[in-house]
């Protein structure tokens, strides 16, 4: 029942908090819908962390894409054999993962450790940072320490399957009974993050300023003074 609770019912019930905590957030709390940035109280820690997270998060995101939704046997049937994915997958993705957790620990201790920054975060804004770094550092240990220690083991087969039920509305629990810790832990930390993203500084992830292409130029004058 744990195993079922786990690796199904909780993983709906982060979903349904996902989408209707962002519904909730967007009608009655739409001003609060802002990243409450701090660059005008630190510039240079925030510019590195952001560039190096920002540069590594996006490969890692399409990586996990393609590795949870996409099943091994149509890559297979496009060329793309387990030798090759296995080096992009663990050699390239460590590399953009490495970088994303460097951004996020210059993003975290900077928020912790520069006075004013961590007087205008609010609880939740600390959480994210350090949910996130935990995330991001056991994702890096999973595929650097876990594929190398335990080289047996194919996600691809486990995790990867029970990824693809959840999205049917079929999904099998014991898939994940063989799965590693390191990879359990990274899997039910992006579940928890997901449950709590609608309630902190996140949803500025679905802000596009799609109207500023569009708006009028703001037109400055300097004002003369006699």
């Amino acid at each position: 029942m744990i195993n079922q609770f786990i690796w199904v019912i909780f993983p709906y019930l982060c979903v349904a908090i996902f989408i209707i905590g962002h519904l909730f957030r967007f009608k009655y709390d739409q001003f609060s819908w802002t990243a409450k940035s701090s660059e005008f109280i630190e510039k240079k820690t925030l510019m590195w962390g952001s560039i190096l997270f920002h540069l590594g998060i996006i490969p890692v995101i399409m990586g996990h894409i393609v590795g949870l939704g996409i099943p091994a046997e149509w890559l297979n049937a496009i060329g793309i054999n387990d030798y090759i994915y296995h080096i992009g997958a663990v050699y390239i993705g460590s590399v953009f993962g490495i970088v994303t957790l460097v951004g996020m620990f210059l993003l975290t201790m900077r928020r912790i450790t520069k006075e004013n920054v961590r007087r205008l975060s609010s609880a939740s804004d600390i959480l994210v940072n350090f949910l996130l770094l935990i995330i991001v550092l056991m994702g890096c240990i999973a595929t650097l320490w876990t594929n190398t220690t335990t080289p047996e083991f194919d996600y691809r087969q486990t995790i990867s399957v029970w990824f693809r039920g959840l999205l049917i509305f079929n999904p099998d629990a014991t898939l994940m009974s063989s799965v590693p810790w390191t990879f359990k832990a990274h899997i039910m930390l992006g579940l928890i993050i997901t449950a709590v993203w609608p309630f902190t500084r996140l949803v500025h992830v679905w802000s596009v300023p799609v109207s500023y292409f569009s708006r009028s130029y703001i037109v400055y004058r300097k004002h003369k003074t006699n």
